[in-house]
């Protein structure tokens, strides 16, 4: 493939997908009022999340955290909560990793230089291209999922996508691409049509602006691209969560640790079941390992399934009584003893929240 186009074929591209988009935006929240900030925001957030979802988590997001100072100052824990339901909870600690660098370094403002803003905790390329066009007006061509598969599709790229020499192709391509002094449009346009139109299953190659130069439409199945290697089958866990009460009809719960997966997020305290042991024994020995107490494991309440990007899992939760012990934060961040009602005022992953909800509908019916 090449990414040298002949100068009419070039203008002609992107001429005709300016023209769409200026037609065809959605009108999403981080396209009005755009400041740096906004930016920054709205693109961490769609890294691993759809468009619909991450709308409401916006405007709530940005209520509670107006300005870069106000993430900065914020404890880790209110962030988190802010974040719940998202997942990916790396790009929340990032954030305010972030937020708190750019107080420190760059007096409070978002910083311009293309070095500075790729030097910023969970700012790849892609987002570091996205930011400095969107924000700034940089000619930097940002090449995400969408971009990828609008691209191969455009010249039939037989590259596999999986692989960094791919991506660098398609990235020079982009780059060729790009008009210099549209970028922030022509990348959102790119993005957009790789959303709306230019989709993975069931492309709407009818209204698509580029539809008369796409090569994959000339060949007649423009889904047969990009081409990527098999996945390997993903690992499946089971997983123990000690569901410990005590007399006061509160619940034990724990913080893992910020270097940990889920990393400042709180649970039930367990962990995953070894070879040839019993769930009851893997929560035995976790909150044994963890926290440093002997508990007696019960009944099963209720098993959560749950995906991750690399592996799922079944969370077992078992009522447990502590037979011996005072808790300590011996393999996790912090721990409480917690009500019901209280338990929105910390943040659980997903699989976490399940079991409340279990126990809340539990409570109900008593």
């Amino acid at each position: 493939m090449s990414a040298h186009f002949a100068p009419a074929r070039r203008r002609a591209l992107q001429q005709s997908l300016l023209a769409w988009f200026a037609l065809r935006a959605r009108a999403l929240p981080w396209r009005r009022r755009r400041t740096p900030y906004r930016v920054w925001l709205s693109e961490i957030m769609l890294q691993q999340t759809r468009v619909d979802q991450a709308i409401g988590y916006f405007a709530r997001f940005l209520k509670r955290f107006p300005s870069i100072r106000a993430l900065a100052e914020a404890p880790l824990g209110d962030v988190l909560k802010a974040w719940e339901g998202l997942g990916y909870y790396t790009r929340a600690r990032h954030l305010h990793a972030a937020a708190r660098r750019i107080m420190a370094e760059h007096g409070g403002r978002f910083p311009r230089d293309p070095a500075a803003i790729r030097a910023l905790p969970g700012v790849g390329p892609y987002t570091a291209a996205a930011i400095g066009s969107l924000a700034f007006g940089h000619d930097a061509a940002a090449l995400d999922g969408n971009v990828m598969r609008v691209l191969a599709r455009l010249t039939a790229f037989t590259g596999d996508i999986a692989k960094p020499g791919a991506r660098a192709a398609l990235q020079e391509l982009a780059d060729a691409l790009l008009p210099r002094g549209a970028a922030g449009a022509f990348n959102e346009g790119l993005m957009e049509l790789g959303a709306t139109v230019c989709t993975p299953r069931r492309p709407a190659c009818d209204v698509c602006p580029w539809s008369r130069w796409c090569a994959a439409r000339a060949e007649g199945d423009p889904t047969s691209y990009p081409r990527k290697s098999r996945k390997q089958p993903v690992p499946h866990k089971h997983v123990g969560a000690g569901v410990v009460v005590d007399a006061r009809g509160r619940y034990l719960i724990a913080q893992r640790k910020e270097s940990s997966m889920l990393g400042g997020l709180w649970e039930f305290p367990g962990g995953t079941q070894e070879a040839g042991e019993s769930i009851e024994a893997c929560i035995a020995r976790e909150l044994r390992e963890e926290l440093g107490i002997e508990v007696e494991v019960g009944e099963r309440l209720v098993t959560v399934p749950h995906a991750f990007s690399h592996f799922t899992m079944d969370l077992h939760a078992h009522r447990c009584r502590l037979r011996r012990g005072r808790p300590r934060a011996i393999h996790c961040a912090d721990w409480r003893w917690a009500r019901l009602d209280e338990m929105a005022h910390f943040a659980f992953g997903r699989a976490d929240r399940k079991i409340i909800e279990f126990l809340r509908a539990k409570t109900r019916v008593k």
